[in-house]
């Protein structure tokens, strides 16, 4: 049978697709349905058909999924930022081991993986501590903030986000209400007009300092003295700062910070490092489950004191302190100027002398230092952004032949990829561990070791192509 758009099919939901769309199928027709849940039976309208599968709209479940359940936030599904809210965070940790595991399969053509169980959280609610809020107005012309609705720029007006901290709503019902009282208009998108963008807030989990950020399209907030005054009512309150951001643009963050009251900074800790952390720092977001990552990354390098380490992609240094504690020496590499100051600075203020910081591409600093110093490592460690590493960054890898590469993604199909060319080229995959950082979202982070390969190995390749450009362009369009 043929489907087309607006027919409305009844389908048994029997997978879950990357993104955490349910998947059925009617008659052999593949449809891909935002908000179903495996087990779920539902009546969906089609939104868009092609040949042999199209994407649906969900209107009615028949019948619940025994893994679904009430989100907490009753913006979840308007919202798109917790993809996965309905499900039980149970059935979340199978989704995402299931996902890497199927990446590496049918990306990378590995078989028979070394897989460790999935780590999880606890408590898989209230952990981040960095939140944006985009500032608005609905169409009554009411002041909102919120979260932006998926691949849109409409504001889902929410200032309660059960993944972000309580301290949140506290800060932003204060900012909107100084702007409804002195009559300070929100950015608007279209013209170009209005002051305040986003609101800014960091919290340190481990110090209980708080950040606020403003992001302006101005110099200068209006009565920012009586906004102090109510902000520092807040426990914890540390740094309260002005963002310049005059560019008619996508980017949140402009480059030039005003502090207006406290610190320049907040301190928060991972393990025992602790780490100063502005406006523009790179920190992850989950401090207590980065703990949980960076562990795991320092059990796979394996270190005894002896070992010089590069960590490329370094940002603030956060896993480059976190090695330096057992390696012998530590260099790190990130393209960001800003952010190898800031690691820098934390290095001094934890007392760690064995660490060097290289500004610069890691796929350009690394062969520098290669080829023109000389330089060696017993193990690297890569921890790259979504796109993966550059080639020429690992064909420096496999001509330096560390001893162990320690290989920590946020993204298992670039993953995948390029642990496929470093096990093609003399590397063996060792241990494969999945580290849920963002629960109730279908994110996964992922370390895996490998280490140099036995002469007489072999290896089993079966990479579907299909499957790997279908889950690239997933992955690229993110």
């Amino acid at each position: 049978m043929e489907y087309r758009k607006n027919d409305i099919v009844t389908l048994e939901i029997v997978d879950c697709g990357t993104d955490g769309e349910g998947i059925g199928k009617a008659d052999g027709f593949t449809v891909f349905v935002k908000d179903a849940v495996i087990g779920d039976t539902v009546k969906a309208k089609i939104m868009k058909a092609k040949k042999n599968y199209g994407y649906g709209r969900l209107m009615e479940i028949l019948k619940p999924s025994p893994y679904r359940v009430e989100p907490v936030c009753p913006s979840a599904r308007q919202c798109g930022g917790c993809q996965l809210q309905a499900v039980s965070y149970e059935e979340q940790k199978v989704f995402k081991e299931k996902k890497l595991r199927g990446h590496l399969e049918r990306i990378g053509g590995f078989h028979d993986l070394p897989m460790e169980p999935l780590i999880g959280m606890d408590e898989p609610y209230h952990y981040r501590n960095k939140a944006q809020f985009p500032v608005g107005r609905n169409k009554e012309g009411r002041i909102i903030t919120g979260f932006y609705a998926g691949r849109t720029h409409a504001i889902i007006e929410n200032r309660d986000c059960t993944l972000g901290i309580p301290q949140n709503k506290d800060v932003l019902d204060r900012v909107i209400a100084h702007m409804e009282k002195y009559n300070i208009a929100p950015y608007d998108e279209m013209t170009g007009k209005g002051l305040v963008r986003h609101i800014f807030v960091r919290y340190g989990f481990f110090t209980g300092e708080l950040m606020v950020c403003l992001i302006i399209n101005g110099q200068e907030l209006p009565h920012q003295k009586e906004l102090i005054e109510k902000l520092c009512e807040i426990p914890g309150m540390t740094s309260i700062s002005l963002n310049i951001n005059k560019k008619r643009n996508n980017v949140i963050l402009g480059e030039k910070v005003k502090t207006i009251w406290g610190q320049e900074f907040i301190t928060d800790k991972i393990g025992d490092i602790s780490y100063e952390i502005s406006p523009l720092s790179f920190f992850q977001v989950n401090p207590k489950q980065t703990w949980k990552l960076y562990s795991k990354a320092l059990e796979y390098a394996d270190l005894h004191g002896e070992e010089t380490v590069w960590d490329l992609y370094c940002g603030i240094g956060t896993i480059s302190l976190f090695l330096a504690q057992k390696a012998r020496f530590v260099r790190g590499v990130e393209i960001v100027p800003a952010a190898i100051e800031d690691a820098k600075r934390n290095a001094k203020i934890n007392n760690i002398e064995n660490v060097e910081f290289f500004v610069g591409k890691a796929e350009e600093v690394l062969p520098r230092e290669y080829e023109k110093n000389g330089v060696y490592a017993d193990v690297i460690v890569v921890d790259p952004p979504r796109k993966g590493c550059d080639e020429m960054l690992l064909k420096t890898i496999l001509k330096m032949q560390p001893k162990r590469v320690v290989y920590v993604s946020c993204d298992s199909a670039t993953l995948a990829r390029d642990l496929r060319f470093l096990c093609d080229n003399g590397y063996e995959l060792k241990k494969v561990c999945g580290v849920d950082q963002f629960p109730q979202t279908v994110h996964v982070e992922t370390v895996c070791l490998l280490g140099k390969r036995k002469p007489d190995a072999k290896v089993k390749i079966g990479i579907d192509m299909d499957d790997y450009y279908h889950i690239r362009e997933n992955a690229e369009s993110k």
